[in-house]
């Protein structure tokens, strides 16, 4: 991961530590554990035998309700390319569409990765239209099974079955059940898994796509087994790791396409939960480690892989695909549930909160299919080599951001929204990922609480959980304490703060809790900087789950999002669309942005200061002019930074490039919030020293 603090070292050994109520009880004072207990929820499907892991179980759909910032989010989601993309893609026209008539000749991946996000979102907001209209696909999907089991298009590649969209449609089926408690759906699951298993290994996961990305299949035979015990089903589990690309090297992946590593990473600890083998889910760890490594070394979370990570392009103007942020958090957050691990937490929220929302524009209406930390221009031109792929609007934003993206954004918020409370195995709750919600569950034997969590973080650093209950119940909360979060502290009611927590685990609070009973949790946010050793030492900065970005003027150019100058080739527009209605922009620099920063000795940017501004009144922080924190800082002009010879951003200058004499106040704002920005600096030039090091 990229801060190394947030980073906890696998243990073979069990981390837990029992959560004890009688004690508790007594004193209020909560247990520091490194993860919750493993054990048997009476609540929902853990992991049944012989299964290992599944310390916390995402909670069904809908359960929980986002507040806040996380809430207008996808009501801009649902208003805006994701909620109306039924009406715009070409890829999604039902007339002849592949999953919903054995004739169709179009959908292929596009409409089970758009359906999955839509309907995580429908469900979450309760749109009665939306939901009828997801209705309608699975419903469709349901009912063009084939004898076989086969579920829905039957693609073949050199004359052997490809089923990588049947992985992506099997995750939306999940997501349909859990709503519904549709049986249908896991009628289909069953008998397409038995149609995998008779499918000659030669034959199976040959094609490029479901090479690499067999761990999603995996996933979907365990969600199901823990729901039906269908023991015929536990070998399909070897058969898809043995025919998947071999995520369990040594220092060193199968594949370097960003996307495919976003999801892949993580196969080898899909395959530990059917072994138990703490080798094998170490494995996962390492492979996020080995990508990071190599070229990960940059702020916000992700990697420089552009489409595919290449030798000598590390530089934090690299970015990632949309497509790969999204695959990136929903592995986090599958990660958190099979280990308990929060580093997991902590990763998937520097992605969302850095480098998600900027790939986005702030009506959800247009996206861009590359989103690096260093980008001082977001246009439509093509910008190889300098970033990996020859095809023009691989920066700008775009309603047609490529065919993938396009499609498959939608899952980001919502799957987010669904792990920030999970449930735990001993019958209690966890607070995982942070933002305002509601969240209905079950706890202790099968009683119904309410915990409504109020809070602007990662803006501030208060959060308030309020229980509510019909009458007193008995049960564990955890809660996540963020890596980063030195000095955290937390309170009961009226009480005064009780004790310090520990960085990087959970506080377990197991009591008795009564009708309006209430935590505080205090997580202050200081500066903390990285030196990005592998990227000419340069500088980033944050605050608290925040990194800062230097503010940069920006110009938005609009566009025809028809217009093949600025956009990819792969877009296709329903019938009578107006195009008008879904412009696509080019951003350009309209204030100077090649600027160091000024650091002590310890690399500490100079001049910090933190300026808070009032919360906009549209509750949607993630814009210039809307973010409720800026800071000072102080820097350097570096003249000769500027654009390369194909018009994109410049690698970080060297040390030994001039700087202007000049000091020059800075202000920087949340990465997020940035949709051009700089984020890793050169630092400011040190002076020569008169001796010589090796």
């Amino acid at each position: 991961m990229n801060r190394p603090e947030t980073m906890n070292i696998l243990k073979t050994t069990c981390l837990s530590v029992v959560c004890l109520s009688a004690s508790l009880n007594a004193q209020n004072t909560p247990t520091i554990v490194d993860r919750p207990p493993l054990s048997t929820s009476v609540n929902y499907p853990g992991y049944k035998a012989p299964l290992h892991g599944g310390y916390l179980l995402k909670l069904p759909v809908g359960q929980v309700q986002p507040k806040g910032w996380l809430r207008e989010f996808l009501n801009r989601q649902r208003d805006g390319l994701n909620g109306q993309l039924g009406t715009v893609s070409a890829w999604l026209e039902k007339n002849n569409n592949q999953w919903l008539s054995d004739a169709g000749d179009h959908g292929w991946e596009e409409v089970p990765y758009w359906l999955r996000g839509y309907a995580s979102l429908a469900y979450i907001l309760d749109d009665e239209a939306m939901k009828k209209e997801a209705q309608v696909w699975f419903d469709g999907v349901l009912n063009h099974l084939k004898s076989d089991g086969f579920l829905g298009p039957k693609n073949t590649s050199n004359g052997r079955p490809e089923v990588w969209a049947q992985m992506i449609m099997l995750w939306a089926l999940q997501t349909y059940h859990e709503h519904s408690g549709d049986e249908r759906a896991i009628k289909a699951m069953t008998n397409y898994f038995k149609w995998e298993l008779t499918v000659p290994d030669e034959q199976f996961l040959e094609d490029y796509w479901e090479n690499k990305r067999g761990g999603d299949n995996e996933w979907s035979v365990i969600w199901l087994y823990n729901r039906t015990g269908d023991e015929t089903l536990l070998p399909l589990i070897e058969k898809l790791h043995r025919n998947t690309s071999n995520w369990m090297m040594k220092d060193d992946l199968p594949n370097w396409h960003g996307v495919n590593v976003a999801q892949g990473f993580r196969e080898p600890a899909t395959y530990y939960v059917y072994t138990g083998d703490e080798a094998v889910l170490r494995c996962a760890y390492d492979n996020q480690r080995c990508i990071r490594e190599r070229y990960g070394q940059v702020p916000g979370g992700m990697f420089g892989a552009d489409e595919n990570a290449r030798v000598g392009y590390a530089d934090p103007r690299q970015g990632a695909e949309t497509c790969a942020l999204v695959e990136q958090m929903a592995s986090d957050e599958i990660m958190m549930g099979i280990t308990g691990d929060p580093a997991w937490a902590d990763h998937c929220e520097d992605v969302a909160f850095n480098t998600l929302p900027a790939a986005l524009m702030p009506d959800m209406r247009a996206l861009r299919y590359i989103t690096s930390p260093n980008m001082a221009v977001s246009d439509g031109k093509n910008h190889a080599p300098s970033i990996d792929n020859s095809l023009r609007g691989m920066l700008s934003m775009s309603p047609f951001s490529s065919r993938c993206c396009q499609h498959n954004h939608g899952m980001g918020w919502p799957y987010f929204a669904e792990h920030l409370v999970m449930a735990t195995t001993d019958n209690g709750l966890a607070a995982m990922l942070y933002a305002a919600n509601e969240t209905t569950a079950k706890v202790a034997d099968g009683k119904t609480v309410r915990l409504v969590e109020e809070t602007r973080y990662p803006f501030e650093e208060d959060i308030k959980i309020t229980i509510h209950t019909d009458e007193p119940v008995t049960f564990p909360l955890y809660l996540r304490i963020p890596a980063w979060a030195q000095g955290a502290t937390w309170s009961i009611k009226d009480q005064k703060n009780l004790a310090l927590t520990e960085p990087g685990k959970y506080a377990c609070i197991n009591r008795q809790w009564a009708e309006g009973d209430y935590v505080t949790l205090h997580l202050p946010m200081r500066f903390t900087r990285q030196v990005w050793q592998k990227n000419k030492s340069s500088v980033s900065v944050n605050y608290g789950p925040l990194t800062l970005s230097l503010r940069i003027a920006e110009e938005y150019k609009q566009r025809d999002s028809r217009d093949h100058e600025i956009v990819q080739d792969d877009s296709h527009w329903q019938e009578g669309v107006n195009a008008a209605l879904w412009p696509a922009y080019e951003i350009f620099a309209a204030s100077d942005w090649n600027y160091t920063l000024k650091v002590d000795n310890e690399n500490m940017p100079q001049g910090l200061t933190v300026i808070r501004k009032e919360w906009p009144q549209d509750n949607f922080p993630f814009t210039p002019e809307n973010v409720p924190l800026e800071f000072t800082a102080v820097g350097q002009k570096v003249p000769t930074w500027g654009f390369d010879a194909t018009g994109m951003t410049a690698p970080l200058p060297t040390s030994f490039e001039a700087r202007d004499e000049q000091e020059q106040p800075l202000t920087l704002i949340p990465m997020g919030a940035a949709r051009l920005r700089i984020t890793a600096f050169p630092k400011s030039q040190e002076p020569l020293s008169d001796d010589c090091e090796e």
